[in-house]
């Protein structure tokens, strides 16, 4: 299964049927009048936020969505039937964007959350609606009310309560790995991580998700390596944690450089809370690492956590760290959004769509 952050789609809601022009003829039933009856109401365009989904890869195959129309109105008073609604559904934590990305329709932050984007249009009324006394027979009727239409943008925004980053080879998907039910692929070379990915944290008790992104690199909010495109993804997390892996030559300039990325992407961010984690503390000794976190906190850490994703070693300290900044009960409550971990890499680099 491809993992699809982004799409275009167009939507239409259904016109309403047209009023009938009809008069009553029996037998034996003089001047039976007007009886042409209302047409139907179109279809509404519905989006509906459901479980179970974590990808718009289905937008890919499919972009354009239209609602059928109302009944025509008909004889004898009866009114043309209504269309049904055209239901959407997509992930928790979509948002829907107007064509041109400069406002936001509608933002799906609830499962079952439902949104009417486009309302299908009335029926016309019949010609029996305009009877009067000075207007007997009349002969005018409505058309309906024509549909709504537009393209929109879909945008993905996965939920979670803890956001990983750093730079590549940092040892983020080792990590999540570790302390949660996700099979993120591990190699020793750079982007092994291509796509987001979530894990589900059984912690004292509590239990939260995890989102490990792809790595950053300076430059990129200019498009350098992936990109920027990812941290979407983290925007909702209530804490982030910024692995710093400590075999690198400048630890305190990979902080400084994922810091500044963060502040060119803006969209708050740079201002979210953090916990600086220094890992793979396995592979150095406890003067260099006690050097290292020093260094780090004269960059501007608050707190260093010393940690090994692969031998588990401080990461109990720094999980309750993160639970301090989790309310009691999280407001990511379904781990049913969590994607089929056996899809953990086979399917190949993420779909680009620019926005």
């Amino acid at each position: 299964m491809h993992f699809l952050d982004q799409a275009k789609i167009f939507i239409k809601s259904g016109a309403g049927g047209p009023g009938a022009v009809s008069f009553r003829r029996e037998k034996y039933i003089e001047f039976g009048g007007p009886d042409g009856g209302d047409g139907g109401k179109g279809g509404d365009v519905v989006f509906v936020a459901v479980p179970g989904l974590n990808t718009l890869i289905d937008f890919r195959y499919s972009q354009h969505f239209k609602a059928k129309r109302g009944g025509h109105g008909m004889g004898k008073d009866r009114t043309g039937k209504g269309a049904d609604d055209l239901v959407i559904e997509v992930p928790v934590g979509t948002q829907i964007l107007s064509e041109d990305k400069e406002e936001v329709l509608a933002d799906f932050t609830e499962e079952g959350q439902r949104v009417v984007l486009l309302e299908g249009g009335m029926g016309g009324r019949g010609n029996a609606s305009y009877k009067s006394s000075t207007n007997r027979a009349p002969r005018q009727h409505q058309p309906g009310e024509p549909a709504q239409e537009m393209w929109v943008w879909l945008r993905l925004k996965l939920l979670a309560d803890v956001g990983l980053l750093g730079l590549p080879n940092a040892g983020k998907s080792t990590l999540i790995n570790a302390v949660s039910n996700a099979r993120a692929k591990v190699g020793h070379y750079a982007f092994t991580t291509l796509i987001p990915k979530l894990g589900v944290v059984n912690h004292k008790g509590r239990e939260f998700v995890v989102a490990d992104i792809p790595g950053l690199i300076e430059g990129a909010a200019d498009g350098a390596g992936i990109g920027d495109r990812f941290l979407g993804h983290i925007e909702r997390c209530r804490v982030l944690v910024h692995l710093i892996d400590i075999s690198g030559e400048d630890p305190a300039a990979a902080m400084r450089i994922v810091e500044k990325e963060l502040e060119a992407y803006g969209a708050g961010l740079e201002g979210k809370p953090r916990l600086v984690a220094l890992n793979k503390v396995d592979l150095a000794d406890e003067e260099l690492v006690a050097g290292f976190a020093e260094e780090l906190n004269e960059a501007g850490a608050e707190q260093v956590f010393a940690i090994s994703g692969a031998t588990g070693e401080g990461i109990e300290e720094l999980l309750d760290a993160v639970l301090g900044y989790l309310p009691q009960k999280t407001a990511t409550e379904n781990p049913g959004r969590v994607p089929d971990e056996d899809d953990d890499g086979d399917a190949g680099p993420a779909e680009w769509s620019p926005i």
